[in-house]
């Protein structure tokens, strides 16, 4: 039977003795599995894997409309993300945690010179600093990348595919890059904002 994860190993040490300041950034390029199923029985969400096949995040959605209770936590079970939509003029979600990192993520209501591709606009604040970073969500069909202000990219999500045959494992298998340094546990909480916008969580 063909697993949903990788079997190749990602180094963790990276030789250059850098302390992380976070546990969830790395000085290396990163692969995850993201599996569209909740481990909650009779919960939208959905299971989060590393590239050794270990679980690292997990989603819950525990309102049936998809409006608040959804959160994004590690495989202790402790909380990184809360998400609430918002519905006015233009529809978005919001997502914060407990240092108080909020951001919001809306589409973007622009003609696109790149044909079929839909963009969606991340605003995020800092309760510290009062410093606002923006990024990029760019829709182009089953992939998606997410890019800085400056259009560095930053991560990308598509369909899995086995390395055995090439075949795919279905809608509901991705696969997420993340490049460094970058959290990506802030990349996964734009992912779930995003699935939310589109109803797919």
């Amino acid at each position: 039977m063909v697993q949903i994860h990788p079997v190749q190993a990602v180094p963790v040490d990276s030789g250059i003795g850098e302390v992380k300041s976070s546990p969830y950034v790395s000085t290396e390029q990163e692969s995850f599995t993201i599996w569209m199923r909740s481990l909650v029985y009779h919960s939208k969400g959905c299971t989060v894997y590393d590239s050794k096949g270990s679980l690292i995040y997990r989603v819950d959605n525990y309102d049936s409309k998809s409006c608040g209770e959804v959160y994004l936590m590690d495989l202790y079970g402790e909380v990184l993300f809360e998400f609430q939509q918002k519905f006015g003029l233009f529809k978005s979600c919001e997502g914060c945690n407990s240092t108080g990192t909020r951001f919001r993520l809306r589409k973007n209501f622009k003609i696109s010179s790149r044909g079929s591709s839909s963009s969606y606009k991340v605003v995020m604040e800092s309760s510290k600093d009062d410093q606002q970073s923006c990024y990029k969500i760019l829709n182009h069909g089953s992939v998606f990348t997410i890019e800085d202000g400056s259009g560095r990219f930053m991560a990308e999500d598509k369909k899995k595919r086995s390395n055995v045959n090439g075949l795919d494992f279905g809608q509901d298998v991705l696969t997420m890059v993340v490049e460094p340094p970058v959290d990506h546990s802030f990349i996964m909480g734009i992912v779930i904002a995003y699935g939310l916008l589109k109803s797919k969580l």
